[in-house]
């Protein structure tokens, strides 16, 4: 008999769900679980799909959550198989969002089938979010739930988010928290001249340089338990007319910190633009605020993941907080326990993306585990 996790993986997998499309997997998720007990809300928003369904009225509130939408397929040749067509083969699934976060998504469901089955009369309440918005743009995706729940003062008590957070094999690793992300763009001014007078000017690339380099030093923090060290870098620089002969007007500096709970948005802000104070440079800053940090430390949640992880497969978890941003970054506003739980990441986003099909009763069986140490009587 085909495990029911995989079936519903190849399900959801064969529906084409580019973001922002949903390609029908809510609904499908929505008719499942009303069948359980579970009451459906739709939260769509320009032209994004969002689920959110609970059963129960009581604490504590457990939510799965996770993103129905994944990234363009690429070249169709490059694939061994069709990317919508799932196949198996050498004990692989294959299709794309088999590993972010189709399979994920799919043991979330039959975790939450086997859970309520034997314990219907189970206290507290389980829900559901989903979103065909996480691979993109995010503005109408999870964001639009949490704010929705933060209007009539709904709280979450726990979350379990399915992204692949395993490096080797499954359960070997699971994220406790994510950095934040905290862009600029910095225009520094100079005065355009004739290259051959450069007395006349001011050259922006000369001036900013000792401030680049001293940026590029800073020590801005040490990171914690959890985080490592937050870091800047820079990803572009354009200055010029594209003649050779011109000393630009202005440089254009596209940067970016990646950083951990020790620093704080205004901290960093502060401490960059005082650098660029004392370098005397005639600047102007557009920031952006991709994510803010967060981090669940120790506790009940943490607590029965690793025991479900030691006991189904057998290893202890590594908790972690690397990587990039997900949408544990909106619902951290809401709840102050999350983790991160998935397979493994190795081919997410690639051509013929994949996952070890003996993985998924396993992912299965780990939330199912997890609800029983915090939901059963």
């Amino acid at each position: 008999m085909s495990d029911p996790t995989l079936a519903l993986a190849r399900q959801i997998i064969a529906r084409a769900s580019v973001t922002p499309e949903d390609g029908g997997c809510c609904d499908l998720f929505a008719e499942r679980l009303r069948s359980l007990g579970f009451t459906i809300e739709f939260v769509d928003r320009n032209g994004v799909t969002n689920l959110w369904a609970r059963r129960g009225a009581t604490r504590p509130l457990l939510v799965f959550a996770g993103h129905t939408d994944v990234v363009p397929t690429g070249p169709l040749d490059q694939w061994t198989s069709p990317p919508f067509i799932p196949e198996i083969r050498d004990g692989m699934l294959y299709g794309r969002g088999a590993a972010d976060m189709k399979s994920s998504l799919a043991a979330m469901l039959t975790a939450t089938e086997s859970f309520i089955g034997a314990n219907p009369q189970h206290p507290g309440s389980l829900a559901f979010l989903l979103t065909s918005d996480e691979e993109g743009d995010a503005n109408d995706g999870t964001v639009a739930v949490v704010e929705a729940l933060m209007a009539r003062g709904e709280k979450l008590d726990f979350c379990i988010i399915g992204e692949p957070t395993s490096v080797a094999t499954l359960g070997d690793m699971i994220k406790n928290g994510r950095r934040g992300s905290l862009s600029g763009v910095l225009t520094v001014k100079g005065i355009q001249c004739h290259i051959a007078y450069p007395h006349l000017g001011r050259n922006p690339i000369h001036l900013a340089a000792p401030a680049i380099a001293e940026l590029g030093d800073t020590e801005w923090d040490q990171g914690n338990e959890y985080f490592p060290p937050t870091t800047w870098q820079i990803s572009n620089i354009h200055g010029g007319t594209g003649a050779t002969n011109v000393v630009p007007g202005s440089v254009e500096i596209k940067f970016n910190f990646r950083f951990s709970t020790a620093s704080t948005v205004e901290g960093l802000q502060q401490r960059l633009t005082g650098i660029l104070d004392k370098h005397g440079l005639d600047y102007a800053i557009k920031w952006t605020l991709g994510a803010r940090p967060f981090l669940t430390e120790r506790g009940p949640l943490a607590a029965a993941a690793e025991s479900a992880i030691r006991e189904i497969c057998g290893i202890d978890t590594e908790l972690s907080t690397t990587g990039g941003t997900s949408d544990g970054r909106f619902i951290a506003e809401i709840c102050d326990q999350l983790l991160e739980i998935g397979p493994v990441n190795a081919t997410s986003h690639k051509i013929d993306e994949c996952v070890d099909v003996a993985a998924l009763p396993k992912l299965s069986a780990i939330y199912t585990r997890i609800l029983e140490q915090l939901l059963r009587p």
